[in-house]
């Protein structure tokens, strides 16, 4: 029997994502946290903890405090990557550039690379040089709307006892006026589908409501799209799992959120839910009122 593979998470960002919050929620599921890991002696550092059987699951926090090695952070990961005696996973806090002006003005702390030009100039001047990180993260969690409770919580649920969680799936409705979720594994655009909106007597209320679904549902187009999709979503649903991915997060998109986004979401956590765990949340509902 082959030995199991012990977990090493690389925790990186944004300044102001809120890296802090998620070493100690790590701790508290028993990671070993370590922070301000220069990234050159990242592979040195699991060497002497690969040796050790008090650790099995490591966590490194890294962020632009050490600007001078973080370039030498995708070198350390592929190199990881190759040791057959580490599982190494990379989680990427993001958040919008409004969201960390708002937190740097309430703490009074300035991000790593502001010096000569505003706050605004250095979170962009970080963003630019963490992207490659980024764009190799396994996981990415955008912090904006999330209290500190809830980046908590959404940790736990993503890496408490990873190895025993099941597959489960996400499915969730947006509105693109207001972004697209930077968490989706997958996005799906359905504009193109006839709008609610449009009609008076629709348009108050939102996708939940039976009449809008089955407005949105019974038309010819949806019945065509919606089929195709679901059958594209079960034929590869079965490699993630092979993969070991063990949360997926489908994200349906409309223009506002409320109509037909909402209506196609409800309908395939109906459907995946024959098979998978799934939970559905729409974002934008809370945006409008009934009056």
């Amino acid at each position: 029997m082959s030995e199991k593979k012990k977990q090493l998470l690389i925790v990186t960002g944004m300044s102001g994502a809120g890296k802090t919050v998620a070493s100690h929620a790590l701790e508290d599921m028993g990671y070993f946290v370590v922070d301000n890991l220069p990234p050159t002696l990242l592979s040195s550092f699991w060497d002497l903890m690969v040796n050790s059987n008090d650790f099995t699951k490591v966590a490194v926090v890294i962020d632009l405090r050490m600007k001078s090695f973080y370039k030498d952070l995708i070198n350390a990961v592929n190199s990881l990557e190759d040791n057959a005696s580490v599982q190494v996973t990379t989680l990427f806090l993001d958040a919008a550039n409004d969201a960390l002006v708002a937190r740097y003005k309430e703490t009074r702390r300035l991000p790593p690379l502001v010096s000569r030009g505003g706050l605004l100039d250095g979170i962009v001047a970080e963003r630019q040089i963490l992207t490659p990180i980024k764009n190799r993260a396994n996981k990415i969690i955008d912090t904006s709307q999330l209290s500190a409770s809830q980046l908590k919580q959404k940790l736990i649920a993503t890496f408490s006892e990873q190895q025993q969680q099941p597959f489960s799936i996400e499915v969730m409705s947006f509105g693109f006026k207001y972004g697209v979720p930077i968490d989706a594994d997958i996005v799906m655009d359905v504009r193109f589908l006839p709008n609610p909106f449009y009609l008076p007597e629709l348009r108050p209320f939102t996708g939940l409501d039976q009449r809008v679904a089955n407005y949105v549902m019974d038309k010819p187009e949806t019945k065509e799209f919606y089929q195709k999709f679901l059958d594209l979503l079960q034929t590869v649903l079965p490699g993630y799992i092979k993969e070991g991915k063990q949360q997926l997060t489908i994200a349906i998109g409309c223009t506002g959120g409320q109509h037909r986004s909402v209506a196609i979401a409800q309908q395939l956590a109906r459907d995946l839910a024959k098979d998978y765990p799934v939970n559905v949340t729409h974002k934008e509902i809370s945006r409008y009122t009934r009056k």
